[in-house]
């Protein structure tokens, strides 16, 4: 049922563009195609959160079936001896690439971590902005930021908190506040890419203050509405752009000078019914 009716909203509606679906004054909540969809990721990444993803591999191309998650998160390029530095339990492997790589984050900023999970990417970055500086993780599943807060309490991380948010509606973050916006494989789960970017322009400061770095996957070819699968979506790989169309939603939500710092390949065609999957590092910043 739940695939049967992303189709018929995907067939009404670009993946890159500003949807029409169901607005609040024709369907509710709880009976909206792409509210049962986030409703799925919630309840794929609630587990995650729960058991540890001790199955889980980081990029196909590179690791191992018996790949721990730490070991995959350092395929992908994050560093051994910093991770040791960080609550273990925040290591889901769960992304794409190392965006704080590239972030250049500097001591007294804000960061707003978009999709935070477990909170590796928080965790880190707060080392970099010190006592000074803020991180602040967003993310939408209740065991997700249950582990995370556990982590930041028992661990004395005072300079980062999580909140609750939907990344795509209201960051709960205030206009024209964080000095960046960090994401991990994050953006390609939301059915509105356009709408999630435009949020983060909004918390972001204004006039080349505020700058976003973020990991996140593009395909070859994007999906077709009746070819979408909901376990792919949670994957982060039937919601997947072009890079065009990628580029042009970041540009669409008012974003300039948009670079593309780091590509890798995640999956080649023959596993994704001749899609190639690659991972990108792409940074940007406010007018």
């Amino acid at each position: 049922m739940l695939k049967e009716k992303i189709k018929e909203t995907f067939g009404k509606i670009t993946l890159t563009g500003n949807s029409d679906c169901c607005s609040e004054e024709c369907c509710s909540p709880d009976t909206s195609p792409k509210q049962e969809l986030k409703e799925r990721i919630k309840e794929r990444y609630g587990k995650i959160a729960l058991s540890g993803n001790s199955d889980s591999c980081c990029m196909p191309e590179c690791c191992s079936s018996d790949s721990s998650p730490k070991q995959s998160s350092v395929a992908i390029g994050y560093d051994d001896k910093i991770l040791e530095t960080i609550p273990q339990s925040s290591i889901l492997d769960l992304g794409c690439g190392a965006p704080l790589n590239f972030a250049k984050l500097e001591e007294g900023e804000t960061i707003v971590d978009l999709g935070s999970g477990a909170g590796i990417d928080a965790f880190l970055a707060s080392k970099q902005v010190k006592y000074s500086g803020k991180v602040i993780g967003i993310d939408f599943t209740d065991d997700m930021l249950e582990k995370a807060r556990k982590a930041a309490r028992e661990n004395g991380f005072s300079n980062v908190e999580f909140r609750k948010g939907d990344i795509e509606n209201k960051i709960p973050i205030e206009d024209n506040s964080a000095n960046v916006a960090i994401s991990n494989c994050v953006i390609n789960l939301t059915t509105n890419k356009v709408k999630a970017f435009k949020e983060v322009y909004r918390i972001l400061k204004k006039g080349g203050k505020g700058r976003m770095v973020i990991s996140d996957l593009v395909t070859s070819k994007e999906v077709q509405s009746d070819t979408v699968n909901s376990e792919d979506w949670c994957s982060c790989i039937d919601g997947a752009l072009t890079r065009q169309n990628y580029i042009q939603s970041i540009r669409d939500a008012g974003f300039q000078n948009i670079e593309i710092l780091d590509e890798k390949l995640y999956l080649n065609e023959g596993k994704t019914k001749d899609r190639k999957i690659t991972s990108l590092v792409i940074r940007t910043e406010t007018d």
